[in-house]
């Protein structure tokens, strides 16, 4: 029997909605800086920042003119905020990532100077312009990475330390009161939970919901409260709903918490069919504008490698022909987007060429490959004729790596969500590369792990994302990990 059913059952007056009261610590010491002033704060700094670095780079160039290193800082600043912005990437979750950030940094730093130089080439602007340019790159990006560090540490101890000042307010829940609810989140926040109310266990009856939304108001009304947070199940939402109607006469905020299921929910992203609202629970082909930008990405970086790296194939191919009789490249079939076949291309490393319903991966010191073949696969100098797969438009430069067949079809069978990973076209490197998941996938746990990156740089597709990738990849390469 719960507390409502004892006190109807004794006849008992005692209100069972009647809360205690959260006094918050008054010995806390708080700092004059909400949660929410965060983003705005960043932002600011990040000009102020820049500013700085623009009059430092003028003054050691030797412009005498201070007024132009200023209206440089703005339209550099402008172009950084907006880039920085438009991704969310002043959030205060995204600064607490140092490294996402140091990555975003560096991509909108780059992506400022080539506007810059566009500018000034076209402009000719002088030689005084590109000195002061070429202080403002190196001085800039370490003072914008420097106030990324100071940054996470303040939000570190801010949040660990319940230091930042928060409004005043109510919370009703159905909800145990535990160390990790959130009661808890919204006072790391630097919220001031003023008083906590219980909801009434459902099906309590009209009369107990009256009697809350009346205890409320009268909490409430003449009162400090900012807001008022109702944490509940989703399927309570007939009760919350009139609740939330008799809650309508005070002049505060009032949100709604989901918990269970339904806080899943609320975290996929959504959007609006006409009058109604859908939840994208994945992420579907790329818009038109996307799979440009990505195609446009593939043909310039494949036709530059090529270019710039034909003597190392040139050299790859002389080797791989002068040591063992038999093909310069090896063709297998592969399994590419939305389970089209497709023929791949490599160095030739082996002195067997398999390819069909038996395919043994490579293993350390195996005997089937070459010297030569050794030294392709450890440098990964066998996989750049894919360069002509992702000309031809059968892959990417990043994606997920593709299996042959043999393999693709037994990991099919063991792996949950396995074929999810054809949605995208496969890769010649790819997020998983670049943690470590490079070569055979002799366990389950192994080819699980590299399906869990793949799926989730699926999932966070941006190209933002495939150019860190490109840029960690020759990291990835001179590390050889796994590489054999």
């Amino acid at each position: 029997m719960n507390a409502v059913d004892r006190n109807m059952a004794t006849g008992r007056t005692v209100d069972p909605l009647a809360p205690a009261v959260e006094h918050a610590d008054a010995s806390r010491k708080r700092w004059p800086i909400r949660y929410q002033a965060i983003e705005p704060l960043a932002v600011l700094a990040d000009i102020a920042a820049i500013l700085l670095s623009c009059v430092l780079s003028g003054a050691l160039a030797g412009s005498p003119d201070p007024a132009k290193a200023v209206g440089a800082a703005i339209v550099v600043a402008t172009l950084f905020v907006c880039l920085l912005k438009m991704r969310g990437l002043y959030r205060p979750v995204e600064l607490l990532a140092l490294r996402n950030q140091v990555r975003a940094v560096a991509f909108a730093w780059a992506q400022v100077f080539v506007l810059l130089a566009a500018a000034v080439g076209a402009l000719d602007m002088g030689h005084a312009v590109l000195r002061s340019a070429s202080l403002l790159a190196p001085t800039g990006f370490g003072a914008l990475i420097l106030l990324r560090v100071l940054l996470k540490r303040i939000l570190v101890k801010g949040l660990s330390g319940r230091k930042f000042a928060g409004r005043k307010i109510v919370l009703i829940s159905d909800q145990p009161k535990a160390g990790g609810g959130l009661e808890h989140r919204l006072a790391t926040l630097g919220f001031v939970v003023a008083r906590r109310f219980a909801l009434p266990p459902p099906g309590a009856g009209f009369s107990f919901r009256k009697r809350l939304g009346a205890s409320v108001i009268a909490f409430v009304s003449g009162s400090d409260i900012d807001e008022i947070f109702i944490e509940a199940d989703i399927s309570r939402w007939t009760e919350l709903r009139a609740l939330a109607g008799d809650l309508r006469v005070l002049p505060s905020h009032v949100n709604f918490a989901p918990v269970g299921a339904a806080a899943e929910v609320f975290r996929h992203p959504n959007r609006e069919l006409g009058g109604d609202m859908c939840v994208e629970f994945q992420r579907g082909p790329q818009t038109r504008l996307e799979h440009a930008a990505k195609r446009t990405l593939d043909m310039v970086g494949a036709g530059l490698a090529l270019l710039l790296l034909s003597p190392v194939l040139a050299l790859a191919a002389a080797a791989v022909r002068l040591e063992s009789p038999g093909p310069v490249l090896f063709r297998q079939k592969r399994c590419g987007f939305n389970g089209k076949g497709f023929t791949i291309r490599k160095f030739r490393t082996m002195r067997v060429l398999e390819d069909g319903a038996n395919v043994v991966q490579a293993l350390p010191a195996d005997k089937r490959v070459t010297r030569v073949g050794k030294w392709l696969r450890r440098t990964s100098i066998d996989e750049l004729p894919q360069l002509l797969n992702v000309l031809d438009g059968s892959m990417s430069l990043v994606g997920p790596r593709p299996h042959a067949l043999a393999h693709e079809s037994q990991f099919d069978k063991v792996v949950r969500n396995y074929a999810s990973r054809r949605r995208v076209k496969p890769g010649l490197t790819g997020w998983a590369q670049i943690h470590g998941c490079r070569g055979p996938t002799p366990t389950l746990a192994a080819i699980e792990r590299r399906v869990e990156y793949d799926l989730w740089y699926i999932d966070n597709w941006s190209l933002r994302l495939d150019l860190a990738i490109l840029l960690q990849t020759p990291i990835e390469v001179a590390r050889a990990r796994n590489a054999f």
